[in-house]
């Protein structure tokens, strides 16, 4: 009765440190997102808008402007994942049959070494980031077809949504961590690398919508956690050792929603003169806000002045200039 209660007692606490983790995450990540609102956009031409929040500040290095997007995706990809890993957590921390305390170590390893997973791909993100956004700038014809490209991005990843690449995805999230894992740190660290990695796969054209659609938009942000909490806790059950199909049918209704709205949005951009009339695609496409971490910015004192990498860049400012 003592260790039932005890194994009781630590559970609690388990759902209460993971609950006051999600709620500091997500109010970093509301403050933050907040403030970036804040902050003008500038036009592009092709009707949408790169917003400023993502570019690197005056007087701020490049480290400073990785540091800074890192540190960003570290704490949204805290509030956005925890939900869906939970579970999976907490069938491990069970699995233990340790100590309370020596489980409240393995366990936080593991979530360590799948966040450790999500803060990786933050980081290759980066460079491919830095790259598109400066050919954006560089480039108006590609800036006038990030719209088009954004939608066909969405169209693709709802596309990968409705396959059976996806529902099997769903089917490996729901075994992972079922099976005995050595109680040591080497091995709780390896395990929940395991969960990040087989997490990053499944979750994939989920995370090309929020970086197509805004990485940075609060309403993108919780639409697609909420729909990764959805398809993943529906997948998460075994019944008999058979995927549960509530998962896929879950998965396969986020997917339709997504193309339909890829669909639409490129009707609209078909029709004549619609791309510069239209509402701006979540505010950012294609290079905006998600692939904009690392432009200079300097300001004047009067009007923002656009300066690609380098100060008083003719071809910069004269791209600035272009106006669809």
């Amino acid at each position: 009765m003592t260790r039932v209660s005890a194994h009781d007692a630590a559970d609690r606490g388990f759902f209460l440190v993971a609950a006051l983790l999600f709620l500091g995450s997500a109010a970093l990540t509301l403050a933050w997102g907040v403030s970036m609102a804040d902050m003008p956009g500038m036009e592009m031409p092709g009707g949408w808008t790169m917003s400023m929040a993502w570019m690197r500040m005056p007087g701020q290095s490049w480290p400073g402007a990785a540091a800074s997007f890192l540190g960003m995706w570290a704490v949204m990809m805290l509030a956005m994942m925890l939900p869906a890993l939970l579970p999976m957590l907490w069938r491990y921390r069970r699995s233990l049959g340790t100590r309370v305390a020596k489980a409240n170590v393995l366990t936080t390893a593991a979530g360590a070494g799948y966040f450790a997973v999500w803060i990786l791909f933050g980081v290759l993100a980066f460079p491919p980031g830095v790259w598109l956004a400066g050919a954006a700038m560089r480039t108006p014809g590609l800036a006038r077809a990030a719209p088009l490209l954004g939608a066909l991005v969405v169209v693709c990843a709802a596309l990968l949504q409705l396959s059976g690449w996806k529902a099997r995805q769903l089917e490996c999230c729901a075994r992972a961590g079922r099976d005995a894992v050595p109680a040591n740190l080497a091995s709780a660290w390896k395990h929940g690398a395991r969960l990040g990695f087989t997490c990053l796969y499944c979750c994939a054209p989920l995370t090309a919508l929020l970086f197509v659609a805004g990485v940075m938009d609060l309403a993108v942000m919780a639409l697609v956690t909420v729909a990764i909490s959805a398809e993943r806790l529906a997948a998460d059950r075994l019944t008999a050792g058979r995927f549960a199909p509530r998962g896929k049918r879950v998965a396969r209704a986020i997917g339709w929603l997504m193309f339909a709205a890829g669909a639409i949005y490129l009707s609209a951009l078909a029709i004549p003169g619609s791309a510069s009339s239209s509402p701006n695609f979540s505010a950012n496409h294609f290079c905006a806000t998600a692939w904009a971490p690392s432009i200079s910015t300097p300001f004047s004192s009067a009007e923002p002045e656009m300066c690609l990498f380098a100060s008083n860049s003719p071809r910069a400012s004269s791209t600035s200039s272009v106006r669809s």
